[in-house]
């Protein structure tokens, strides 16, 4: 097994243990609404988000033990987005990862609220994170928020839909992704980083232009697996956004050429992190990762 195969695989193992110990105590009013937001957030899923503010916490010299808790938080935000963006009133998606979403196996309504308590559960545990100070816990709670508020993935799922059917610019496209989804990946890897107690700017400065170009080199991989990749194995329906008229890079540029933007943000990617050493590698395999799943 290669090495960021076998990160992955103990990533996913902490944050799934760190997921479902502190869900299993969680309390809620309703015992459905807890069953959705657990369906939601134990059903598998690359964990890449909270994968990224692991190796970005190993890059500036902290262990992952600093990160477990903040990295779940952003798996929360994570995963309320996706309950979110299959709802009817939005993407009206029937499957997710190779399951009914949310709101097919419950109902629209709980889903709502799974989502909504999701969101607000992620910001509870990063105001009582562990073994960081109050000052810390502060900047990543706003770093999260900006992350994942209208200034940056909810902002730009509403860019998503104002845009179905019509052509955007490839400027336009990229803004829209920088917010989407390139957003809420830069908060994981800052956040990750945070849990350094005498950051260097440079570090937080040089992290960001990787997060950045990463996010980017997500979606543009995620718009060719919509195109070439296979229902069974993405774990949702093929072709679905072309489907919807939805823009995207191959849409806009062409296959083999979006293959060569893709190129292109990876090496971008790389150089973002040539001011550090062995440290940074995991991250470096990461961005080799993204940009060569199959999923």
């Amino acid at each position: 097994m290669d090495p960021v195969t076998t990160f992955l695989e103990q990533c996913r193992t902490d944050v799934d243990t760190t997921l479902a110990a502190r869900l299993a105590v969680s309390e809620a009013g309703s015992t459905r609404l807890l069953d959705a937001m657990k369906y939601s957030v134990l059903g598998g899923g690359k964990r890449v988000r909270p994968a990224l503010c692991l190796a970005a916490a190993v890059a500036v010299g902290q262990s992952g033990e600093a990160a477990i808790v903040p990295a779940c938080a952003t798996e929360l935000i994570h995963a309320y987005s996706l309950i979110h963006d299959d709802l009817p009133a939005m993407d009206n998606d029937e499957l997710r990862r190779g399951r009914p979403t949310t709101h097919i196996a419950f109902d629209e309504a709980t889903a709502i609220l799974a989502g909504d308590a999701l969101q607000t559960l992620a910001f509870d545990w990063l105001a009582d994170a562990p073994m960081v100070n109050d000052q810390t816990r502060l900047a990543m709670v706003r770093e999260l928020a900006k992350g994942s508020g209208h200034l940056g993935m909810v902002g730009g799922q509403a860019i998503d839909l104002e845009s179905v059917g019509k052509h955007l610019s490839i400027e336009h496209l990229e803004s829209m992704h920088r917010h989407k989804t390139g957003a809420l990946i830069v908060a994981a890897v800052r956040i990750g980083a945070l849990t350094a107690p005498d950051l260097d700017p440079g570090q937080i400065s040089a992290l960001t232009d990787y997060a950045r170009t990463l996010g980017l080199a997500f979606q543009v991989q995620d718009d060719l697996l919509d195109i070439e990749g296979d229902t069974t194995v993405i774990g949702k329906p093929q072709g679905s956004d072309q489907a919807r008229g939805k823009p995207t890079y191959p849409s806009l540029m062409g296959v083999e050429q979006a293959r060569q933007y893709l190129a292109g943000l990876l090496s971008n990617a790389l150089t973002s992190l040539d001011s550090f050493g062995s440290e940074a590698d995991t991250l470096r395999a990461m961005a080799d990762y993204v940009v060569g799943r199959t999923y």
